[in-house]
């Protein structure tokens, strides 16, 4: 039971922020916010030798990350872990970070939230082959809507791909389906004994069914705690969101049948109509007109060679 013991991913918007603080209110696991760079620094090479041990130039780099603060870890702790004068692999380095996070947590496990690293499950199982790995799948008609009313979705991905100005809401959809399938194909490598998928929709629906298998998948009991996160933290001020509100476990707060015009419902169907078919999600539009799939098409192209973004 080393550390990370768990990472929770998905596509964006797809409620890994839920499962994070269902997960962090059992009493024996501490999940992380977002730290973002793990697996990052370890592609790069910063701060690293070729054969992934640590410099003496990676402590300096992780302490000027504003997602390496967000954990606490102090300046002279951190030292003490790289400058002891052993050599430091990078996973040894993290798993030691991570094991002071949880300290202070009074939690012996530690697991990371970041909705990225779904595309990086290859990376994070090379450099940890016993982490499990949980990933979030929600209706990626429901993504799209939540990702058209994001404030900060030009910014992000699937904002920085070039198809995005024209057609914000293909790209979305296959932005969806690029993380969903880059989870998918490495979990079935990775296989069931450390992949497993929770659907967002059973999560919020049958929670305490679903917090029990997720348990068993991590090997812990289960705690009531898990469905109590919210207490003491929920906030009434009018216009929060979901997230900022801090609200318990809520089914319904999106439905993309009831807020998703109509043509947005087919061009997401349309780009993306086969995984949704794989995952069971029903279709409105089993056939989509051929004006929607020739322009799904030619956006699918277009998204394909602009892959710049995928990871970095």
């Amino acid at each position: 039971m080393s550390n990370p013991y768990v990472f929770i991913v998905g596509c964006p918007r797809s409620g890994t922020t839920l499962l994070q603080r269902i997960v962090n209110a059992h009493p024996q696991i501490a999940v992380t916010p977002e730290s973002h760079w793990i697996p990052r620094l370890f592609a790069k090479g910063e701060g690293l030798t070729p054969e992934g041990l640590v410099t003496a130039q990676l402590a300096p780099r992780l302490l000027e990350l504003p997602k390496f603060a967000a954990l606490g870890i102090a300046r002279e702790d951190l030292l003490k872990l790289v400058g002891n004068g052993e050599p430091v692999h990078y996973s040894s380095l993290v798993t030691a970070i991570l094991d002071l996070y949880g300290k202070a947590q009074s939690k012996a496990l530690v697991g990371d939230k970041t909705p990225d690293y779904v595309r990086w499950l290859d990376t994070l199982h090379g450099l940890w082959p016993e982490a499990r790995f949980v990933h979030v799948i929600r209706d990626g008609r429901d993504v799209c809507l939540s990702i058209a009313n994001w404030t900060k979705a030009h910014q992000k991905r699937p904002g920085r791909f070039t198809t995005w100005k024209d057609e914000p809401v293909s790209t979305t959809a296959l932005w969806w389906e690029l993380n969903v399938r880059l989870g998918r194909n490495v979990g079935k490598l990775i296989g069931a004994r450390l992949y497993y998928e929770i659907r967002y929709e059973a999560l919020v629906t049958h929670p305490r069914e679903e917090c029990e298998a997720l348990c068993a998948f991590l090997g812990l009991g289960y705690h009531d705690a898990m469905l109590r996160f919210h207490e003491g933290r929920t906030r009434t001020e009018p216009g929060l969101s979901a997230k900022h509100a801090w609200l318990p476990v809520t089914a319904g707060l999106r439905d993309w049948r009831s807020q998703m015009p109509s043509g947005d419902i087919e061009r997401v169907e349309a780009a993306t109509g086969e995984l949704l078919d794989e995952l069971g999600y029903p279709r409105v539009f089993p056939r989509p007109g051929p004006e929607r799939l020739e322009n799904a098409l030619r956006i699918r192209e277009e998204f394909s060679r602009d892959r710049k973004w995928i990871r970095f």
